[in-house]
């Protein structure tokens, strides 16, 4: 039987963050390296890890996050092997490099507690969104996770001059350099069924990177407010 499950056994580390298979996170911890992670999202770990549900230095930001697009935060801390998953969605793992990253909020999976974060409204979109939308903006040196429902695209927005469009639902994260705005549509198709006539996107322009799933999350991050 261990000849037959050899295939799905832990591979030596390589790297702080990196993939175990395509939906599941593995995390070198070492004491003084604490992480933060989506909260219920650890399935297993090695070793003495400690986990501190919802800190005070998380509850201060989070205190922000007025929209309800927010994930609770656990703080893990300790030395061993800790794996990390979310529902089975891919996880995609960044090492950012004196770098940021602007993350939707249900797509944050984990992060070096030594980065700089935070929950910045979205700029540009005011009008279209009422409050406006919220994203994590995740800045400095250091590894990220975050989750896409499938495998995501990764859009080059300095290829051209042209605007790269998003559907809100779809999209995972950013560069936070890009700019932003909202553009409505109108497509004759939305009038059948349940459709309003309207359909809203997030437009991007600049030098940087979208990244966007294959799956309209369901909270309808972009409403038009009368």
């Amino acid at each position: 039987m261990n000849q037959q499950l050899a295939g799905y056994a832990p591979t030596p580390v390589t790297a702080r963050m990196e993939n175990h298979g395509r939906t599941m996170l593995k995390v070198a911890m070492a004491t003084g390296q604490d992480l933060y992670a989506r909260t219920g999202s650890m399935v297993a770990y090695e070793g003495f890890i400690q986990y501190e549900p919802n800190p005070p230095a998380v509850r201060q930001i989070a205190s922000q996050w007025i929209t309800g697009e927010g994930a609770p935060i656990m703080k893990c801390s300790g030395d061993g092997l800790l794996y990390l998953a979310d529902y089975g969605a891919d996880v995609v793992v960044i090492n950012l490099n004196n770098d940021s990253l602007s993350v939707n909020g249900t797509n944050v999976l984990a992060f070096d507690g030594h980065l700089t974060w935070g929950v910045e409204r979205v700029k540009g979109l005011a009008k279209f969104a009422g409050q406006g939308l919220w994203n994590v903006c995740i800045s400095g040196t250091g590894w990220v996770a975050i989750t896409s429902r499938g495998t995501p695209i990764v859009v080059d927005c300095g290829r051209g001059e042209d605007e790269t469009y998003v559907d809100p639902d779809a999209l995972v994260a950013w560069s936070p350099n890009l700019k932003v705005k909202g553009k409505r549509s109108f497509k004759a198709s939305s009038l059948i069924g349940r459709g309003s006539g309207e359909a809203y996107q997030m437009a991007f322009s600049g030098q940087g990177i979208v990244v966007v799933q294959p799956s309209e999350d369901s909270t309808d991050r972009l409403r038009v407010r009368n």
